[in-house]
């Protein structure tokens, strides 16, 4: 029997936004609607949920970037809030899902047309939407495959292949491991904060550190007390670190100069993508 093909799902969250800044989004919908519903804002900061203060911002922004306010004050409420929705803020939750369910029909649309394209490709797509989904205040983001595992009594040491050039260490708890569910073959995400890379200029010195890249400087930001150092790795990949700009000018580095940002095992923080 000929396995059925399944077509790829999509969903994605519509964003209204202005020239000011995001004015409304799936969470603040939200917020409108248990407004109306429970006719109060802490009550309705519970549901969504939110804190009560971030509910109240984010109302605050969208009365001030609305020609009419959405939500405005009042006595009594269904919970004792004193919060009501306004009929423009109903009128403009219908547009919004209106939107939202064309949005939708769209992307069913889009994944509609994958069952056209090579299976490899739809993979390679969803698989790169994954990944750019991926949230964090880690600068170096690299993606690879668990080469290698070794188990050790407390915590496990573990090898990830950026590609055929470029291989991480990472040093993660048994705890960890096995709640990530790691094993050889794996796709991981290697994280690791600007902060963490030790930049060095003479490849004849002896360090700790086990991950090495050697690469061109590309880019320096100078602050008033650090400097922001981009280095192109080449095959389109690129680290940053973060270090004093008394250490730029004692190294020599500029725009061209050849560098690498060392780190510890214990520096990488690795993610896993459902």
């Amino acid at each position: 029997m000929k396995p059925r093909q399944v077509t790829p799902r999509l969903t994605g969250h519509l964003e209204v936004s202005t020239d000011l800044g995001a004015f409304l989004g799936d969470k603040r919908v939200r917020l409108l609607e248990a407004i109306d519903l429970y006719g109060s804002i802490s009550q309705a900061a519970k549901h969504v949920p939110l804190s009560y203060k971030a509910a109240w911002d984010a109302v605050d922004a969208m009365n001030n970037l609305a020609d009419t306010p959405l939500v405005e004050r009042s006595t009594g409420g269904k919970a004792g809030g004193g919060t009501l929705l306004t009929e423009h803020g109903r009128r403009v939750i219908a547009l919004y899902r209106a939107v939202e369910a064309e949005y939708q029909s769209a992307l069913d649309r889009l994944a509609k047309t994958f069952a056209s394209e090579p299976v490899g490709d739809v993979h390679a797509f969803q698989r790169l939407l994954r990944r750019m989904s991926v949230r964090s205040s880690a600068r170096n983001q690299f993606v690879g495959t668990v080469s290698g595992l070794r188990e050790g009594l407390v915590d496990f040491e573990v090898l990830v292949r950026i590609d055929e050039h470029l291989e991480l260490v990472a040093v993660v708890t048994r705890e960890s491991a096995e709640q990530l569910g790691l094993a050889i073959g794996s796709e991981v995400i290697a994280l690791v904060k600007a902060s963490s890379l030790l930049l060095i200029v003479d490849e004849a010195m002896r360090i700790s550190a086990r991950n090495r890249l050697w690469g061109e400087v590309q880019r320096i930001v100078e602050g008033p007390v650090n400097a922001e150092v981009t280095l192109d790795l080449g095959r389109g990949r690129s680290a940053v670190a973060v270090v004093t700009r008394d250490s730029v000018e004692s190294l020599g580095l500029a725009v061209g100069a050849r560098a690498c940002a060392a780190f510890k095992v214990s520096s990488v923080i690795l993610a896993m993508i459902d």
